[in-house]
């Protein structure tokens, strides 16, 4: 259930990073709520699922799932740069998180 609770963790801050953008410095309004709402919500889940994992791999693993879905996030929805070299570095991240959870006792 922890690593349920961490993956949510990490879509959660996708959204929050990606709601952040559209804020404009928290001066629009909605944008704002969403950011820090999905963002508290976030930090709840991170540190739930840290009750039972290791903080450093946790911690590794919400930052991944947060760095690739706002990356795709950015490619899919503000038309941000998708060359092969940034597609595959992306990999390496998700080849990390993979091997974290593989490892992980």
């Amino acid at each position: 259930m922890a690593w349920f609770a961490l993956v949510v963790a990490g879509l959660l801050e996708v959204v929050w990073a990606t709601a952040l953008k559209h804020t404009h410095g928290f001066t629009r309004f909605w944008p704002s709520v969403l950011a820090v709402t999905t963002a508290a919500f976030s930090f709840f889940m991170l540190a739930w699922a840290m009750k039972s994992l290791p903080a450093g791999a946790a911690y590794a693993v919400w930052v991944g799932i947060g760095a690739v879905g706002v990356v795709i996030a950015g490619i899919v929805t503000m038309q941000e740069n998708a060359d092969p070299a940034r597609l595959f570095f992306l990999a390496l991240i998700v080849v990390g998180i993979i091997g974290l959870r593989l490892v992980e006792h």
